[in-house]
This record gives C-alpha cells, sequence and structure tokens, in this order.
C-alpha cells in the first residue's frame, strides 16, 4: 500500500443536482454537462498520479462509470454536512493507514496534476497544506493527521471558510498553495474558452 491517498468528493451526476448556483443561470442540462466535463478532466489530472486514490460519492457508489475501479478505490460519503464529510473521509483514510492525504472536489479547471504533487511534497515539511479559493473557500487540503479544528463550526459555502479554517488551525504549520479560482456561477466560467461549447448558444 502506498502510504499517500488522494480523496477526491464528488456528486453523483444527476440533473438539478449539480451545480445549481451555476444551474441558475444556464439551465440544469447545461450545468450537467459542464459538471460530467469537469469530472472528465479530474479523471485526467488524477489517474497518473503515483499516490493510492479514492473517490467519495456524494449519493451511492457506481461502479462502472469514469473512476476506474482498477485505479480509484470507490466510497460513499457520510456527514450532515460538508465538513462532516471531509472529516469522516480523512479519518477513513488514517484509520486505513496513509499517512499523508490530500483532498479536493471533482470541479477545479483551474487544477494541474503539478498542484496535486505540490501538495503531497509539502507534507513532509508542513502539518497542513491548503489551496485556497478566490471565493474565500478552499479547493484542496492535505494532512499528515487528522486535526479536527478544520472541520467544525465553519460556515460552509461562505467567503469565511478559509480565513476561519486558517485561525482554527493558527497553532499548526500550514503551507498555503497557489490561489484557483473554482467554478460556482456563471461568471466563473464566462471567459474561460473551454466552456464556449457548452455557452455559445445561450442568451446568458
Amino acid at each position: 500500500m502506498n502510504k499517500s491517498l488522494l480523496i477526491i468528493l464528488t456528486r453523483n451526476p444527476e440533473l438539478g443536482k449539480v451545480k445549481t448556483r451555476l444551474a441558475k443561470s444556464i439551465g440544469n442540462q447545461n450545468a450537467l454537462d459542464i459538471y460530467k466535463f469537469l469530472l472528465d478532466y479530474t479523471v485526467k489530472i488524477t489517474n497518473g498520479l503515483t499516490v493510492d486514490k479514492a473517490v467519495y460519492y456524494s449519493e451511492r457508489v457506481i461502479e462502472n462509470d469514469l473512476w476506474s475501479s482498477d485505479i480509484y478505490q470507490k466510497k460513499a460519503q457520510s456527514g450532515e454536512d460538508l465538513g462532516e464529510r471531509i472529516q469522516n473521509a480523512f479519518q477513513n483514510a488514517f484509520q486505513s493507514g496513509y499517512e499523508k492525504v490530500v483532498i479536493i472536489g471533482s470541479d477545479m479547471y483551474d487544477l494541474k496534476q503539478n498542484h496535486l504533487q505540490e501538495a503531497f511534497e509539502k507534507l513532509d515539511k508542513h502539518d497542513v497544506v491548503i489551496g485556497p479559493a478566490e471565493d474565500g473557500g478552499y479547493y484542496l487540503m492535505g494532512m499528515n493527521k487528522l486535526y479536527l479544528n478544520a472541520f467544525r463550526k465553519k460556515a460552509w459555502g461562505t467567503e469565511t471558510v478559509l480565513k476561519d479554517t486558517l485561525n482554527d488551525l493558527g497553532e499548526l504549520d500550514i503551507a498555503l498553495m497557489e490561489m484557483l479560482n473554482d467554478i460556482d456561477v456563471y461568471e466563473d466560467i464566462a471567459d474561460n474558452e473551454a466552456f464556449q461549447p457548452f455557452l455559445k448558444h445561450l442568451n446568458v
């Protein structure tokens, strides 16, 4: 077993249940198509990474999909909110014997494989690594042991998540990575060439 694990939190790609804020501008079907595009992209940047990998589904595990069971462990998320779901995924990983664990979502087009490699390398010298997102949250978190303060009493989905997380982990050695843009609303993709095929027929 590799001692490093990449966890990917993903939503089951179902109409009306993914990218709901984006869907308010471009419709549910276009939001679903974009989410599937982002899932394909996430597979592309993760499947060659030389660490163990696990996909945590929001609703239920799907056996025959784009996440190959030969490459990705498959599990279902558990927890009442995002903090509990992240915490439980980390806890499961450390209880399984992993020593460096990094968690990401599945909708970051600005994320590259080298960012993921950098995150694992930073855990050699730091307690925690965080990739800050432009909206005040984070797109990546890595730990070499479970720090529960990172996940409790956070207003998930708001611009204070990163600040509150850093405050609650203040006694630790934290490495911050490059700030990236995640995709939540139309403005996040409006000027990105990669998404124009999904937008060109819309009057947004």
